[in-house]
């Protein structure tokens, strides 16, 4: 009620010897959204809190610290917006006395950049950017984690590619977060995964990723994995997949901007990314379409990876994705077909597994993303194998073939696969002959 609100601002405003306990029952109803709402309209109030937030009392700096952090949870920007004021001694206090002021400072600071643009605004000039460039320099790890915090909610502004991003970038911020990511776990699991999403908001969102390339993240994230990779079979610590997740994704995104072609180049990456696959794919099967996006990345335009894959004897493992999901289905087709691309004899290589056997059945999803990505990979192993083709008809794939014709997004695809298979010579596949010195 306004009335018990306006009760507990007077009880904070009176200099009774109980202030401290009236910040405390000012703490707890401050949790209520509501309240939080009534408590800014009130004349003073904010001015109140912040004569406490900045007195020499440590007691009473502390509790008024904390009902300004239950403020900042409110999801209604005109809460976030009436701290304002706060905000200038909120990024003074960051070299606090104590590491919990520290921390209800950066905490603080992050949720209300997260609902306000105006709170936003008002923080880069006052110098967000270089306070929390020096608070990442901090050897506690619950002083990094907040700075991860709060440097994330920044980097996911609508307005971080052209006003956010660039600061950071010329700070020696990025440097850090690198450093501290690819120090594995040393600077703690929550610091580790803030940074690491971090770095994939500046990846996504920033066209040209020199500054990162510069500092070698693509060899440090690549790295960082078979790092990660190593751990996981033995003591992999509790939400390690949280982690796994941004850094797979950092490193497909740089790897598919200009620049990075040739960069990582380590087989070993391919048996971390598997080990990966292995160890998640049962109870968290969202990394499955992680991996999968990193692997085409990896063989989209590197020999290197293509010939990797199949020298490992990664293929089987590859293939038992097929069916794990609609878009690893696709994401598994789409691997293949850049390894076909690469020629004939890579498409023998594939074809011994035997691969046609496994197309079959997926001719006959009902969803046309799966089954034209299915039609893409039969066409680059026809053309760079046509003995292929005979050895498709033999198998039924005429008919499955002639189902797609009434397709409309299919039709072209079916129509000159199935012109291929009426083409296809009808004697002994000389890629069968090749094969049988594989086998």
């Amino acid at each position: 009620l306004p009335g018990q609100v306006l009760e507990l601002l007077r009880g904070v405003q009176r200099g009774s010897e109980d202030r401290k306990r009236s910040l405390g029952r000012l703490r707890w109803a401050l949790q209520n959204e509501d309240t939080q709402q009534k408590f800014v309209r009130l004349d003073g109030s904010i001015r109140t809190l912040t004569g406490l937030f900045t007195s020499s009392l440590a007691d009473l700096q502390l509790e008024a610290a904390r009902c300004l952090h239950e403020l900042s949870h409110s999801s209604v920007p005109m809460v976030a917006e009436a701290c304002l004021p706060v905000t200038s001694y909120l990024l003074t206090y960051l070299s606090g006395h104590s590491l919990e002021f520290t921390e209800l400072c950066l905490y603080t600071l992050g949720n209300l950049v997260v609902e306000s643009e105006a709170v936003r605004k008002h923080l880069l000039p006052q110098g967000i950017i270089p306070v929390l460039a020096s608070c990442i320099q901090s050897p506690h790890e619950a002083v990094l984690e907040g700075v991860g915090y709060v440097l994330s909610q920044l980097l996911q502004a609508k307005e971080a590619p052209t006003e956010i991003i660039p600061l950071v970038l010329d700070s020696v911020l990025p440097q850090h977060m690198l450093r501290l990511l690819c120090s594995g776990l040393k600077a703690g699991m929550g610091a580790a995964v803030e940074f690491a999403w971090c770095l994939h908001y500046i990846i996504c969102r920033h066209k040209d990723n020199v500054v990162l390339l510069a500092l070698g993240a693509v060899p440090a994230l690549t790295s960082l994995l078979l790092d990660l990779a190593a751990q996981i079979p033995q003591d992999a610590p509790e939400g390690l997949e949280l982690l796994v997740c941004p850094v797979l994704r950092c490193l497909s995104n740089l790897l598919a901007q200009t620049g990075c072609q040739g960069q990582g180049q380590d087989g070993r990456l391919l048996v971390a990314l598997f080990l990966i696959l292995q160890c998640f794919l049962q109870q968290h099967p969202f990394l499955v379409q992680e991996c999968l996006w990193l692997l085409n990345n990896l063989t989209a335009d590197d020999p290197f990876f293509c010939s990797a894959l199949l020298s490992l004897d990664l293929l089987p493992a590859l293939l038992q994705l097929l069916t794990c999901s609609q878009m690893a289905t696709v994401l598994v087709l789409t691997v293949l077909c850049n390894i076909a691309e690469k020629g004939a004899f890579r498409c023998q290589r594939l074809l011994q597994q035997p691969l046609l056997p496994r197309l079959l059945p997926l001719l006959t999803l009902p969803d046309p993303e799966p089954v034209g990505q299915c039609l893409e990979l039969l066409h680059l192993l026809f053309l760079h194998c046509p003995e292929a083709a005979a050895d498709f008809t033999r198998q039924g794939g005429h008919q499955a073939l002639e189902q797609h014709q009434s397709t409309p997004e299919l039709q072209e695809q079916a129509q000159a696969l199935l012109d291929m298979v009426r083409q296809s010579p009808a004697a002994p596949s000389a890629c069968q002959a090749t094969l049988a010195a594989f086998s």
